[in-house]
């Protein structure tokens, strides 16, 4: 590329984002300035169309202030599908690298475009810095402030969610039973596979937290005939999922409480399942969690538990875009982390199983619904929110796929007094 440079020492956008990074622009790149760096035939194109996107980039260098400036519509990709932009996120996390400049460099760049472009615009009306975060800074995972969270990720709207999950209104990862199975396939086996863990048998009583739209309420009194008692924090989530039980005919042994997991009195079930909760509640919050499942069930009585974890034990954040667009508050760590805990409040963990393949499979499923429903979700929610799930779930199959992140169910009993637990020599999904 060439250099424009005058004594003013002002320089071409296409310049200084070369300059932010190591290595230089691998993809073609093309600025409302006019000019351009990277190959031309690259098969990714990087359009900035203004100002705006260029303060973006520039006052959150790297994955922020680029999502900033796709959400906005001030950064194009062109090549890709808004819906399903992960092969260009395979492209990018492979080649695009950001660079922290020295002082000098900074300087030059800045001074070259303008000193006006170090003040951040407003972030996009998609990202999470209302005042609720800020006020309830103090008090993370208390009852209101996850209220806050869940209802800015699961509130979205359920047409939307009917259009990317797909007929079985569940978020969360699905189990193939084979390469060729659809993803409504899949997402039933995973709730029978929850239920034979889990030993379900006719009259028995289950309690589901973080139960969503259903799906594992509906599943286990329909197939298993026990009464089963859903609860979650998203109020549109309760209300299609009564409505699903009462079109199926299950009120008189189903329900979804649209509440806290933490508010529920009942006791004395026969089992628990938490299926994408505990990503919600916090590691610290760990010990308490587990013991109040421990105090919900009866002696013998078993629980599994479903979530999102990472590689290794190792404590850190989720990052800037998966916590102020998509998960705020979330929380990962390792299966050891979970099944140590597990162990400490005197629950006996019986079994463990890896699924994160199965999760990359499921999220390639509901990116290929947002593309194909593009139009439609992109009336129901606006195209910023529909790029938001683009990005959030392209990139979430991409770090299952690289071992990045995990998707683990730990199984665990509470034994009796004698410590015994009920555990057949060899489980029935294990056969």
């Amino acid at each position: 590329m060439t250099t424009t440079q005058d004594r003013t020492g002002r320089i071409t956008v296409g310049e200084a984002v070369e300059r932010l990074l190591a290595g230089g622009m691998p993809f073609r790149f093309e600025a409302y300035d006019g000019s351009a760096a990277g190959p031309a035939n690259s098969p990714i194109t990087l359009r900035l169309l203004n100002e705006r996107g260029l303060s973006y980039l520039l006052t959150a260098p790297g994955d922020l202030g680029m999502a900033r400036a796709y959400v906005s519509g001030d950064l194009e990709v062109e090549g890709i599908h808004p819906g399903d932009p992960y092969d260009a996120m395979v492209e990018l996390q492979n080649n695009l690298r950001f660079k922290m400049p020295s002082p000098s460099e900074a300087f030059a760049i800045v001074r070259g475009l303008g000193f006006s472009h170090l003040k951040p615009p407003p972030p996009p009306p998609q990202e999470v810095l209302p005042r609720w975060r800020r006020v309830l800074e103090g008090l993370r995972h208390s009852k209101v402030r996850d209220a806050e969270a869940i209802h800015h990720h699961y509130d979205v709207s359920n047409r939307f969610y009917e259009m990317v999950l797909g007929p079985s209104m569940t978020y969360t990862c699905a189990c193939f039973p084979r390469e060729d199975a659809t993803l409504e396939e899949a997402q039933a086996n995973k709730y029978d596979l929850v239920a034979r863990k889990l030993d379900l048998k006719p009259g028995m009583r289950l309690l589901d937290i973080g139960s969503g739209w259903g799906g594992m309420v509906r599943h286990a009194a329909k197939e298993y005939g026990v009464k089963v008692l859903g609860v979650t924090l998203s109020k549109e989530q309760a209300a299609w999922a009564q409505e699903a039980i009462k079109r199926d005919r299950l009120d008189d042994v189903a329900e979804v409480r649209f509440g806290d997991y933490r508010d529920i009195a009942e006791t004395g079930f026969d089992a628990l399942s938490s299926i994408g909760l505990t990503e919600h509640i916090g590691v610290g919050n760990y010990p308490s969690y587990f013991s109040w499942i421990r105090d919900k069930l009866v002696p013998g009585g078993r629980v599994l538990n479903h979530c999102i974890t990472r590689a290794d034990n190792k404590s850190r954040d989720t990052g800037a875009f998966i916590d102020r667009y998509v998960f705020p508050d979330g929380e990962l760590t390792g299966s050891g982390k979970i099944i140590s805990v597990m162990q400490d409040v005197g629950l006996e963990v019986r079994h463990e199983e890896n699924l994160r393949e199965h999760y990359a499979m499921t999220l390639k499923g509901w990116c290929d619904n947002l593309a194909e429903n593009w139009d439609e979700c992109v009336r129901e929610v606006g195209e910023g929110t529909a790029k938001v799930w683009g990005l959030y779930m392209a990139g979430s199959r991409l770090s299952f796929e690289r071992n990045e992140i995990q998707l683990h169910q730990v199984l665990g009993v509470k034994t009796d007094e004698q410590g015994r637990a009920g555990f057949p020599l060899r489980p029935t999904w294990l056969s």
